[in-house]
């Protein structure tokens, strides 16, 4: 399997280095540094309409991040490393063979041979859900602003490249409270609400971009901010002036 992957994206993507797109490689290293990442994974590029970012690890060979050309096109500097450091944030909490266990158990094959129960599914759902805020809050970790983190969520919903600069990151955010209105105004709102996260694998991305707001206000946000040390020389600029060690996300 893992030769099949690598074979895969070293035949039909692009491999990020010092030489091959050097700035997305230096976002790379210095997302690793500052999430006290000793290893960084290969980054390929790949082209897609469909803007995406995931992570692979498979033991025999080093783990990788895919990130797809519309991806690169719908978001700025900033957000494309939040997006690098929440793939790595997969990687630096071990999620890969529990996502990959996951998503067997919940695949619609599931359904022809059961091999767990509806409330087992819904804690697996549940445990995938909180996985990605946890990513989420590497992400602001590595580039220390969360408006950025929140804007890839944002663009990931409705953002494009002729519209993005005039996209308001603080009103996307306050769609959260006016969605909580009308769902915790009725029995049908609450109804749609747990229809709507039920079979979810990533939390609505309202709850995302408030939760991000909550944690970036938190004491331990701060805390762990204030336990990093400076980077050193070479790193390139960045938002983030310390880098977390160590980081529980």
């Amino acid at each position: 399997v893992e030769d099949a992957l690598f074979m895969d994206n070293i035949a039909s993507g692009v491999l990020v280095g010092p030489r091959q797109l050097p700035e997305l490689h230096q976002a790379l290293l210095r997302s690793c540094k500052l999430l006290s990442i000793e290893t960084a994974p290969d980054l390929y590029i790949r082209q897609s309409p469909y803007p995406n970012a995931y992570t692979v690890a498979v033991q025999g060979r080093r783990p990788f991040v895919v990130v797809t050309t519309s991806l690169l096109d719908l978001l700025s500097p900033t957000e494309v490393q939040a997006v690098i450091a929440h793939e790595l944030g997969h990687l630096k909490c071990e999620h890969s063979l529990a996502i990959a266990m996951a998503n067997l158990v919940l695949s619609p094959l599931a359904s022809v041979s059961p091999v767990a129960d509806a409330a087992l599914q819904s804690r697996l759902l549940r445990w995938q859900r909180a996985a990605e805020l946890s990513c989420d809050r590497a992400a602001l970790l590595a580039v220390g602003d969360v408006r950025a983190v929140q804007a890839v969520t944002m663009k990931l919903c409705g953002g494009s490249k002729a519209y993005g600069k005039s996209m308001d990151v603080e009103a996307f955010v306050e769609q959260a409270a006016q969605y909580d209105e009308v769902a915790d105004g009725s029995r049908l709102g609450r109804l749609v609400r747990q229809s709507q996260q039920r079979e979810a694998t990533h939390p609505l991305p309202i709850y995302r971009v408030r939760e991000l707001q909550r944690y970036s206000d938190s004491g331990e946000y701060a805390t762990l901010r204030a336990r990093g040390r400076p980077l050193g020389e070479g790193t390139g600029g960045g938002a983030a002036p310390v880098a977390p060690q160590p980081v529980v996300a």
